[in-house]
């Protein structure tokens, strides 16, 4: 967490509140997460240096520099344009080679890099994306966020064993909504 220069990936307006443990707007209706939840949901992963993970809601790519930080691979998915670009941009300046960032629906996942050792969520889903557990390798964890996005919702955490997903809640969040849309690409 003390390597990812937080303040870096915030709009410049937000730079002096960058490490105060709070969301911050960083536009299009949507926020970069408080630190204590992208460690809480990072350590409930338990990644490691081998590890493949499947990120839905790059945002400002602070959550993605985190687990670049720890983990072989990371393959983010941003539903809003503007943020995938600004993302892709700042994080290849941050020096990142680990992260590839796509501008996608992040319902349907990336099935071309598929398997994952783990998937994370930064956005209220009403359920867990079937396609999502399906990209998910045998023993893999995902944790999202599960509830109305008008309301607290509840981190869960899955792991797939022969092929199910078995569930927990963990504690109660409030996230910005699970958007989707059509159209989709990659950046270079």
């Amino acid at each position: 967490m003390r390597k990812v220069e937080r303040h870096r990936l915030v709009q410049t307006d937000c730079e002096m509140s960058a490490y105060e443990d709070r969301p911050l707007p960083i536009g299009h209706g949507q926020t970069i997460s408080q630190p204590y939840i992208v460690a809480y949901m990072t350590e409930q992963l338990k990644v490691g240096a081998n590890s493949r993970v499947l990120e839905i809601g790059c945002g400002s790519g602070y959550q993605a520099a985190v687990l670049a930080e720890i983990v072989n691979e990371v393959a983010s998915l941003e539903i809003v344009r503007a943020l995938a670009q600004r993302a892709h941009t700042r994080l290849l300046k941050l020096g990142y080679r680990n992260i590839q960032v796509r501008h996608a629906d992040g319902f349907k996942g990336w099935s071309e890099k598929a398997p994952f050792d783990a998937i994370i969520v930064t956005a209220a889903a009403e359920e867990i994306p079937p396609p999502l557990i399906d990209q998910l390798a045998e023993a893999g964890r995902i944790i999202l966020p599960i509830g109305p996005s008008a309301e607290t919702q509840v981190l869960i955490l899955g792991i797939k064993r022969k092929g199910q997903l078995k569930t927990q809640a963990l504690i109660p969040v409030r996230f910005v909504p699970f958007v989707r849309q059509q159209r989709q690409g990659e950046f270079d």
